[in-house]
């Protein structure tokens, strides 16, 4: 614990600490009003600050603390009939994504991570949609490429999130949904990189100084989930997706 504060002392002083609590503030409030966006923004921030061996498993550590402060009350208003076989076949597949984390240059790593948010953000600006209906099948499979995804960048939610939205259902339903596939995931993308030992103590450290903003943020978007217009936000997410993804693409 004492090389953990130490670290953290040290880290005070780091204009890019202070850039990561900004972000993660922004992250922490998409994810409270939406049940997303975490992942999508934090990912390529932190990447872009320290890498991605460094970057990644720090937004899985924030991630599952921010899956434990909203999945109680997810559970009891989701679809388990559609989330359980996305979530199932995600945690199935992280490890392998895990695999390209660890083997694949950092740099053409973040680049990719960039580009990957880049894409989803004008995807999501678009008015295309999945429109087919959701067989199992189709539940796994879309499960599967998420924890591919989730291994080896840290962000899950692209296909699960173009998968779920296009349903019929109420913005609430879609919200707890993702919610408790996020909590389902977070903890098993865990589990390959501290096996690698990627979870050092300056990484902890950064998590330490990151959590604060981000446990405050999450309830706080949440509280504004029945006050802000949902036009409103999805333009401000949108933008600051589109932003994250072509800065880590680019710089």
């Amino acid at each position: 614990m004492d090389s953990v504060l130490a670290e953290a002392a040290l880290l005070v002083g780091d204009w890019r600490i202070w850039v990561a609590a900004a972000v993660t503030v922004l992250g922490g409030l998409m994810r409270g009003y939406s049940g997303f966006g975490t992942a999508i923004l934090l990912a390529p921030a932190y990447s872009t600050l320290w890498g991605p061996l460094v970057g990644v498993p720090l937004l899985l550590m924030m991630e599952l603390v921010t899956s434990l402060q909203l999945a109680p009350r997810a559970a009891r208003e989701a679809d388990l009939r559609v989330v359980l076989p996305i979530g199932g076949a995600a945690v199935l597949a992280t490890p392998l994504g895990a695999l390209v984390l660890l083997q694949a240059d950092p740099e053409l790593l973040r680049r990719g991570i960039g580009a990957f948010v880049l894409v989803f953000g004008l995807l999501l600006m678009s008015s295309w949609r999945y429109r087919g209906t959701r067989p199992l099948a189709l539940n796994l499979a879309v499960g599967g490429v998420a924890g591919l995804f989730k291994g080896a960048t840290g962000i899950s939610g692209p296909p699960v999130i173009l998968y779920m939205l296009s349903g019929p259902e109420a913005a609430r339903l879609h919200r707890a949904n993702l919610i408790l596939f996020f909590a389902v995931i977070s903890v098993a993308s865990m589990l390959p990189p501290a096996i690698a030992g990627l979870f050092g103590w300056s990484l902890l450290a950064k998590a330490l100084l990151l959590l604060p903003a981000l446990l405050l943020a999450v309830p706080l978007g949440a509280r504004l989930f029945g006050v802000v217009p949902q036009r409103w936000y999805r333009h401000f997410a949108l933008v600051l997706l589109v932003g994250a993804g072509a800065v880590t693409l680019l710089v």
